[in-house]
């Protein structure tokens, strides 16, 4: 059935959960943030990428924020293709879901990690973990015929494990780490990581990229691109390559209340709607890393 569809298309405030963790109450609506200049030169997406990238299945919500996100260019760079198995952590409401779920459901494997409300500490968190479980059910039971393949996979924070030893191709996770690096759990999730992985598997990271190294307890949400790369080098893995492809140079980074200033989350007075709009989302780091072997 996918097939088909492929070618029938035109060519941090409460627990640490996945995508943008630690959102605001709503507000009233911001102005549509001003599009970013293209990208830098990268590898193009495949066809069968874009296709799904044009999925009529898509939330437009979704869609929009594609000129922030570049999702083509990202899993391109990633080395994401159709036959993999390919786990992503925390996948929140499932923006890359309805991206990767489609695309690997015939030939490849699509595992959503999510947090085992079970594990939490706390009544509040249990709560919140469930939630964000329901809300990605919910997703993928609105398009059956493009996201019924993919799977949810339940893990301990504490101690992650996301799947059999040596059982994925990739692992990915999008502006998650700030979120562990908070908890105090980041070693032990990149260690599952590398667990998971094949040898020669990747590990593609997005984040929030501050200026420099932030300090212990920073709260800004965003991340020195160095300390993410220590944490991964100390599970074991090897940087391979860096990517401008996220990069947003409008922002400064000196937002009152962090990341969640900007799109989407829009923590901010009302006044300053347009100025922070203007902004866009975060500047982020796209680094490509691989397991020995």
């Amino acid at each position: 059935m996918f097939t088909a569809l492929v070618l029938g298309l035109a060519a941090c405030g409460g627990p640490p959960t996945g995508e943008d963790a630690g959102a605001a109450a709503p507000q009233p609506p911001a102005p549509a943030p001003v599009a970013p200049s293209a990208p830098p030169p990268e590898a193009g997406a495949s066809a069968a990428l874009e296709a799904v990238i044009a999925g009529s299945w898509r939330a437009p919500e979704n869609v929009a924020r594609d000129v922030w996100r570049h999702p083509g260019p990202t899993l391109a760079f990633f080395g994401i293709t159709p036959e993999m198995t390919v786990v992503e952590i925390t996948p929140g409401g499932g923006w890359y879901t309805e991206i990767l779920a489609p695309y690997l459901r015939e030939r490849g494997r699509y595992v959503a990690a999510v947090i085992d409300p079970d594990s939490a500490s706390s009544d509040k968190a249990r709560a919140y973990y469930a939630r964000s479980r329901q809300t990605l059910q919910e997703r993928l039971a609105a398009a059956p015929e493009v996201l019924d393949r993919a799977e949810i996979v339940a893990f301990d924070l504490r101690n992650p494990v996301f799947g059999p030893p040596g059982s994925a191709d990739a692992v990915l996770t999008f502006r998650n780490v700030h979120n562990w690096i908070g908890s105090g759990t980041a070693p032990a999730m990149f260690k599952g990581f590398f667990e998971v992985l094949r040898p020669g598997g990747v590990l593609g990271v997005v984040e929030h990229r501050a200026a420099a190294d932030v300090p212990e307890g920073d709260r800004s949400g965003y991340l020195g691109e160095n300390q993410v790369i220590e944490l991964a080098t100390q599970a074991g893995f090897v940087l391979e390559a860096r990517s401008e492809i996220n990069a947003n140079p409008r922002d400064t980074r000196d937002h009152p209340n962090g990341v969640w200033t900007l799109p989407p989350t829009h923590r901010h007075d009302p006044a300053d709607a347009a100025k922070y709009a203007a902004i866009g989302e975060s500047d982020r780091m796209t680094l490509r890393f691989r397991k020995p072997g």
